[in-house]
């Protein structure tokens, strides 16, 4: 079995789909291949499916979405596996489990791979963190479960993948500007800042991507945008550490240089102490 969550929802046994059309059906599905191996309590699905009001028809409903997506699933496995489905989509006391490879979903690989590019970053091995780091985020095919209508478990679920996404970018980032990629990360960039306004880290690797690329003056702009913007929409300063960074790269800074000072964890902890 394969299940691809980041993106549209896809689930595959032998080749053949076994994503249910119906929506509650989908959004359980979706909850279970979040959690392979995992028993997710009645309570959490009916929540997920109704909220916190279920109608009194809720566990029967619930039993029958179990049976439907039981069918497709050993429909997909073929007769040769009588009773099969039951056991991949099984019952606990209390209940469901996928029982299947974490492996087999890829949001799980994808956490993998993030691990894996963090000790490499934190090893200063900046290529094989940059290609860890581009390999999972080159799993995602869109949005999280963008084709799922999510409840109140599932919308937690995809704000954690959406955040935990954005975060790797970052991260690969810092380490292609260690690696004085600088001028290749500009484009990238100028779109990030735009499509997350207040986002400081992101303006903090701009700012030293256009520094490096000797653009002082539109990295000082970058910040000058950044400044104006906190402060007429929030009512805040820039953080200390995007501030220190501004001062570094008016006096010129020799710790700016790509290959100046000792590794740290990432560009925006640069001025952070």
């Amino acid at each position: 079995m394969k299940i691809q969550v980041l993106g549209p929802l896809s689930a595959e046994v032998n080749g053949g789909s076994i994503v249910p059309t119906a929506g509650k059906p989908r959004q359980i599905l979706s909850l279970l291949a979040l959690y392979p191996g995992r028993v997710m309590p009645v309570p959490m699905l009916m929540e997920e499916i109704w909220g916190t009001e279920p109608p009194p028809s809720a566990l029967t409903t619930l039993q029958t979405y179990i049976l439907q997506l039981r069918r497709r699933l050993g429909t997909a496995m073929g007769p040769d596996a009588p009773g099969a489905a039951k056991e991949v989509l099984a019952t606990r006391h209390g209940g469901y489990l996928m029982q299947i490879p974490a492996e087999s979903v890829d949001v799980h690989e994808y956490e993998r791979m993030i691990t894996e590019g963090r000790s490499a970053f934190e090893s200063g091995d900046d290529n094989g963190s940059a290609d860890c780091f581009r390999r999972a985020l080159s799993l995602w095919r869109g949005p999280a479960l963008v084709d799922v209508r999510v409840g109140p478990i599932l919308e937690i679920e995809v704000m954690r993948l959406e955040e935990s996404r954005l975060g790797t970018v970052e991260r690969r980032i810092d380490a292609d500007l260690r690696l004085g990629r600088h001028s290749e990360l500009i484009a990238e960039l100028t779109e990030l800042t735009a499509r997350y306004p207040q986002h400081e880290g992101l303006h903090s690797q701009a700012m030293v991507a256009l520094y490096r690329s000797g653009r002082q003056a539109s990295a000082l702009d970058i910040y000058r945008r950044l400044r104006i913007r906190l402060i007429e929409e929030l009512g805040v300063e820039p953080s200390p550490q995007v501030q220190r960074l501004h001062q570094a790269m008016l006096a010129v800074d020799p710790q700016l240089d790509v290959a100046a000072g000792p590794r740290r964890s990432s560009t925006f902890d640069l001025y952070a102490a």
